[in-house]
C-alpha cells in the first residue's frame, strides 16, 4: 500500500532514459504565443492582463533595480503554476513534487539575491545579520542565528513547495480509493465521499496556484532586501 501511493511521485523513464527533461518542457507548448494580428484572443488577452497584474503588484515595493528580475520571475510564474496545475490531471506527472527539482530552483535564484546585495551594497547585507540595538553578549549567538537562518531560506522555499503538493495528490489519491472502495458496500456514503473528492481537488487547485505565487514572492522580497 505505501509503495503504490508514493509511485506517482517517481520520475518516469523510457527504455531507462528519464523523461522528466521533457515533462518540464513540454507544458510551454500549451501557453499561448503572440500573433501578428492587431487584435489577439481572448486566451492571449486574459494572460497578458495576469502577466501585467502579477508584475505590478509583486514589484511595487521594489525600487526600479529590481524591476529587471520581471521577466523572470513572472516566467517562473507561469511555469510553476502551469507545472502544478497539469500535474491535478489523471495519469500525469508532477515535477514539483521533486525536492530536487524545487532546490534546483529556488538555490540560484537566492543565491543570486544574495551576491547582488553583497556586490551592490554589503553593509546594508551584512547588517541584516546583526539587528540594531542588540546587546553585546548576544551579539555573536545573533549572528550563527541569522546566519543559518539566512541559509536555510531556499531549502524552505523548495521543502514547502514539494510537501504542499505532495500532500495534496495523496489526499486526492487516499479519498478516491476510499470512494471505489466503498461505493459497492455503502453507496450513500460513497456519494458523500465522491464529494468531498470534488470540494478537495478544488481546493488542490487553489493550492498550485498560491503555491507558485508564494514562491515567486518569497523571491521578490529576498530581492527587496538586496537591491
Amino acid at each position: 500500500m505505501t509503495l503504490s501511493l508514493f509511485d506517482q511521485f517517481m520520475s518516469p523513464c523510457f527504455m531507462g532514459i528519464p523523461l522528466l527533461a521533457i515533462s518540464l518542457v513540454l507544458p510551454w507548448i500549451l501557453l499561448p504565443t503572440p500573433t501578428l494580428r492587431w487584435l489577439n484572443n481572448r486566451l492571449l488577452t486574459v494572460q497578458n492582463w495576469f502577466i501585467g497584474r502579477f508584475t505590478h503588484q509583486t514589484f511595487l515595493p521594489l525600487n526600479v533595480g529590481g524591476h529587471k528580475w520581471a521577466l523572470l520571475l513572472a516566467s517562473l510564474m507561469l511555469f510553476l503554476i502551469t507545472l502544478n496545475m497539469l500535474g491535478l490531471l489523471p495519469y500525469t506527472f508532477t515535477p514539483t513534487t521533486q525536492l530536487s527539482l524545487n532546490l534546483g530552483l529556488a538555490v540560484p535564484l537566492w543565491l543570486a539575491t544574495v551576491i547582488i546585495g553583497m556586490r551592490n551594497q554589503p553593509t546594508a547585507a551584512l547588517g541584516h545579520l546583526l539587528p540594531e540595538g542588540t546587546p553585546t553578549p548576544l551579539i555573536p549567538v545573533l549572528i550563527i542565528i541569522e546566519t543559518i537562518s539566512l541559509f536555510i531560506r531556499p531549502l524552505a522555499l523548495g521543502v514547502r513547495l514539494t510537501a504542499n503538493l505532495t500532500a495534496g495528490h495523496l489526499l486526492i489519491q487516499l479519498v478516491s480509493m476510499a470512494v471505489l472502495v466503498l461505493l459497492p458496500l455503502m453507496p450513500a456514503v460513497a456519494v458523500l465521499t465522491a464529494m468531498l473528492l470534488i470540494m478537495l481537488t478544488l481546493l488542490e487547485i487553489a493550492v498550485a496556484m498560491i503555491q507558485a505565487y508564494v514562491f515567486v514572492l518569497l523571491l521578490s522580497l529576498y530581492l527587496q532586501e538586496n537591491v
